[in-house]
């Protein structure tokens, strides 16, 4: 127990050593050096003259309500207007028939079908159910005939 307890403190310190040289190696990164300041000073001394001397902003899709940026938006892009060779030749008339010429007449009898469809649906189930009381009539005699013959 006590040599868990040893290897779990040991594990916290070496971590808070590690956590405490990558605060040092951060603080030396950010920390700037003298040449450094001098050449930074220099550049955004340029920047801030440029910056209001210069204000050739351009907007696209923005209306500026300043009257000085107001000279800056663009008109909006003009697109050519697209012509495909598809729509240069124009699709051939189409022969239109008369819909009554093609109407075929429905069979004589489909409205007895129809009618007698109940009627059939139930025979067909009587005639299902005879059909399997006389396949178990035929298999019953051919039980009694097997017993006949064994005895």
């Amino acid at each position: 127990m006590a040599a868990e307890d040893d290897s779990i403190e040991g594990a916290a310190a070496a971590r808070q050593e590690r956590i405490a040289s990558l605060r040092a190696a951060l603080e030396l990164f950010n920390t700037p050096d003298g040449d450094s300041i001098q050449v930074e000073d220099k550049k955004n001394d340029q920047n801030e003259n440029v910056g209001e001397t210069n204000l050739d902003m351009k907007f696209r899709n923005y209306v500026p309500h300043d009257k000085q940026l107001q000279e800056g938006k663009l008109p909006p892009p003009v697109l050519p207007k697209f012509e495909g060779p598809v729509a240069a030749v124009p699709p051939p008339p189409e022969k239109k028939e008369d819909p009554f010429v093609n109407i075929a007449p429905k069979k004589p009898n489909w409205d007895l079908r129809r009618d007698v469809q109940k009627k059939f649906d139930k025979l067909e189930r009587r005639t299902q159910k005879a059909i399997y009381k006389l396949m178990e009539e035929q298999e019953r005699q051919k039980e009694m005939a097997e017993q006949e013959t064994n005895e």
